[in-house]
């Protein structure tokens, strides 16, 4: 159960700070186009930054989340095919036989 909150809390805070980071590039992105006022070699440049930046950020955390997922998923396979593998049977001593009297 903590685990699984763990996890959780990891999703949540790096999907918060992907999500921030890529506001933040874009309202830096208008603002700078807006201030530029029509220089359009350099508004093209700033736009291509932007989009650099917010599609590797979200690209780099996607990725980073599909690996981690897989990588767990394979952990929890192994430990549950440990778990039902058949244990290898004890060899059992034969007991001698019991003495005949008579």
């Amino acid at each position: 159960m903590r685990e699984l909150d763990l996890e959780r809390y990891r999703a949540r805070y790096g999907l918060q700070a992907v999500l921030l980071s890529n506001l933040a590039i874009t309202v830096v992105a208008i603002f700078g186009v807006w201030r530029l006022d029509g220089d359009k070699s350099v508004i093209i440049g700033v736009l291509t930054a932007a989009f650099t930046a917010v599609s590797t950020m979200t690209t780099a955390y996607l990725g980073i989340k599909a690996v981690s997922n897989t990588a767990k998923a394979m952990a929890q396979a192994d430990s549950t095919r440990r778990d039902q593998s058949p244990q290898p049977a004890t060899p059992q001593t034969p007991t001698p036989p019991a003495p005949r009297n008579g």
